[in-house]
């Protein structure tokens, strides 16, 4: 049963704790293939709205990216390493679930052949069980379905590396009143991805503690405005903290960190 009592005092506590327990194997320390190589990388953003970014649904290369964290990530490492033939995609969509994910993944990611997946998904399977949608997966089938689909890509690619970014939650906007509801069952699934990280030897990016630490700089409303997308902001903190952990596996983008 969710605490009644929390507070917004506690979020950085418990972000904080959150962070304690992940896994030392989750810190890139295993050698990859992937390591060395600096060239003809094709890199995929998947997940839901917040890495939608209302991006365009058509060739254009002005919004193809959307305007979100991977916007970001791409901009800055595409700008520096032009000569690296290195090809970004989007294929986030607003409001999906990890069955949606499940439905459209041979064309939206095996069809692609990445290099390096990065995945956000979880906090809309969290929105259908406090709605108690019909098709709402339990925390058991989330995991199962996780599992399944980054299979499913070392199948087709045994070097693949993989990117998965906590779901993340915080009370502002909409979420304030209703954040004892949300909480729990986002810090649930968040839990499931550590342990998903630490199996598939990915880089694991904390949401959630990038946005505790930001707290203590502005206001939580600063950098996620309705308790689930982030602002501006916080779409350039994620993109910072993204490039910041992949760095220990890309070493090419170590000189992006440093000048951050």
């Amino acid at each position: 049963m969710i605490n009644k009592d929390f507070s917004r005092r506690n979020f950085i506590r418990l972000a904080s704790l959150g962070m304690a327990t992940v896994p030392l194997a989750c810190k890139s320390t295993k050698p990859m293939a992937t390591q060395q190589r600096d060239r003809n990388l094709r890199f995929l953003f998947q997940g839901d709205s917040i890495t939608d970014g209302n991006r365009g649904r058509n060739a254009d290369p002005n919004h193809i990216l959307g305007h979100g964290y991977c916007f970001s990530v791409a901009s800055k490492i595409g700008a520096t390493y032009p000569d690296r033939n290195l090809q970004f995609f989007n294929k986030g969509i607003s409001g999906n679930t990890i069955i949606d994910l499940e439905n459209r993944w041979q064309q939206d990611t095996l069809e692609i052949k990445p290099d390096v997946l990065s995945l956000l998904i979880g906090i809309n399977d969290v929105n259908g069980f406090i709605n108690k949608k019909k098709e709402a997966n339990n925390l058991t089938n989330f995991e199962q379905q996780y599992r399944k689909l980054l299979t499913s890509c070392l199948n087709q690619n045994k070097e693949m590396l993989f990117v998965l970014g906590l779901p993340f939650c915080v009370p502002t906007g909409s979420r304030k009143n209703e954040f004892d509801q949300w909480h729990t069952p986002t810090i649930e699934r968040a839990e499931v991805v550590k342990s998903i990280a630490k199996d598939f030897n990915a880089v694991l990016i904390d949401y959630p503690q990038v946005f505790a630490q930001a707290q203590k700089k502005a206001p939580l409303e600063y950098w996620i405005w309705d308790g689930i997308h982030p602002t501006v902001f916080g779409h350039e903190l994620m993109a910072r903290e993204w490039m910041k952990q992949v760095s220990n596996r890309l070493s090419f983008l170590k000189p992006l960190v440093y000048s951050i």
